[in-house]
């Protein structure tokens, strides 16, 4: 990602700045980033975004051109902007992998830095985590619900800026997708490329015929014929004698895509059609409107479709558009801290999650606890960054696409249902319980 503006951030972030720097607060501060609740018919959530944070704490910093820019706005004194002009990210996070599968109140990032360095990044964090893992979610539920289609993110002319539609495809690609149409992505992170054709060349073209043989001509080795501009059916009679013409040249017809109208009808028809020309060995390619629950039935009904291109209800998570997420404070000059209002109570001090596993190395039960509260199975919150610099180089992307796919494949049984009747069970060690019962009784 290009380099973000330490200013892309909350008023309130710099003018709690001022106020601490006026107080003298600047110790050590923790803060974690966690969903309160999963969105209604979610199981689980998919963590994603890690590597954009790290990338931002490590290149934090205020340009002379911003800290002019603040000074002008007349909101806060010279010697707090004077204090910002060596501002660093200095601290230690730990972090769940990503691609990792996590639950309700689980922290899956923990900042621990000086208090204004802490502070300052928040909106930043759950701007970039947030989004991630939305969309991470919604593609892996795609994918649960077509195991061996092709899936494609087709969603960057609907994504919500340009940011959004880059991230939707890491965020897709990472949770389970085979490939991007966005371009910029692979060539970023090498997320493999998927295009078909447009209606508009077709409909320049003096006629249908033509626009796919011109087309299959342009691009011998990959092709993909848009057959739904004026009838399919009867597009798909007219390029049995295509294919024909150009397989004489060796040059083959790799599949047709279907993008609108009822698609497991069109589909039928059309495989049939394929079928009784000799063109077995074209695949049938859909999109126009799809979501997870669209593709469960598809594949359910045996519409004989071999890949979906999924864009806009994928890449702005339609049906969820938000999680219930935060970054809040739970300990400060070594003091544990605890917010108790109504319905956003946190648990206090920094925490650690322990998964255990069953016999068949599906997630079996996840405990919240402190840090050093070791409890039966896997750790999952690990160092990633110590004094501002990464300990380790961040692995590739398709390394954490393979690791999402274990994450995936290790989910109960219950929890991969679209609707699942059942939550996942998320105790609380009673180290935790014990502390916050101490955190509340020296706030009252």
């Amino acid at each position: 990602m290009p380099e973000t503006s330490a200013l892309l951030t909350d008023l309130y972030q710099l003018t709690m700045l001022q106020a601490y720097f006026d107080q003298g607060m600047n110790d050590t501060a923790v803060f974690e980033f966690f969903v309160r609740d999963l969105p209604p018919a979610r199981g689980f959530l998919v963590a994603a975004g890690l590597e954009q944070v790290l990338e931002y704490l490590e290149t934090l910093r205020l340009t002379d051109a911003e800290l002019t820019w603040l000074e002008r706005c007349g909101r806060f004194s010279t010697g707090f902007l004077a204090s910002l002009a060596d501002l660093r990210f200095s601290g230690d996070v730990a972090a769940m992998p990503e691609g990792s599968v996590f639950f309700p109140n689980e922290p899956i990032l923990r900042v621990v830095a000086p208090l204004r360095e802490a502070q300052l990044v928040e909106t930043r964090i759950i701007n970039l985590l947030q989004f991630q893992s939305l969309i991470a979610a919604k593609a892996a539920r795609v994918r649960l619900a077509a195991p061996q289609h092709l899936l494609v993110d087709f969603g960057l002319r609907r994504a919500h800026g340009a940011e959004a539609g880059l991230l939707s495809a890491r965020a897709s690609y990472l949770a389970g997708f085979d490939g991007t149409a966005t371009v910029l992505a692979g060539m970023r992170w090498d997320i493999p490329l998927y295009g078909t054709m447009a209606h508009s060349f077709i409909q320049a073209e003096t006629d249908e015929l033509t626009a796919f043989e011109h087309f299959a001509r342009s691009h011998p080795q990959v092709n993909t014929l848009l057959i739904d501009t004026y009838d399919t059916e009867a597009a798909a009679l007219s390029i049995v004698p295509l294919a024909r013409k150009l397989a004489a040249d060796g040059i083959h017809i790799g599949a047709v895509r279907l993008d609108s109208g009822d698609l497991g009808t069109h589909a039928r028809r059309v495989r049939e059609i394929l079928d009784a020309g000799g063109l077995g060995s074209i695949e049938i390619f859909a999109s126009g409107g799809l979501d997870e629950y669209s593709i469960a039935e598809l594949v359910a009904s045996g519409a004989p479709i071999n890949g979906f291109g999924v864009g806009t209800r994928m890449n702005t998570s339609a049906d969820q558009p938000y999680l219930e997420c935060v970054y809040k404070l739970q300990e400060y000059g070594g003091i544990a801290r605890r917010k108790r209002s109504e319905g956003k109570a946190t648990w206090p001090g920094r925490k650690q999650v322990w998964r255990r596993y069953d016999a068949d190395g599906r997630m079996a039960r996840d405990t919240l606890t402190l840090e050093q509260d070791a409890q039966p199975g896997e750790a999952l919150l690990k160092p990633v960054m110590s004094a501002g610099r990464r300990l380790a180089p961040s692995p590739p992307l398709a390394a954490v696409r393979a690791f999402a796919a274990e994450e995936l494949r290790r989910l109960p049984e219950a929890l991969r249902a679209l609707t699942p009747e059942t939550a996942y069970p998320v105790s609380v060690a009673p180290a935790l319980a014990a502390l916050a019962r101490t955190v509340d009784a020296q706030t009252r």
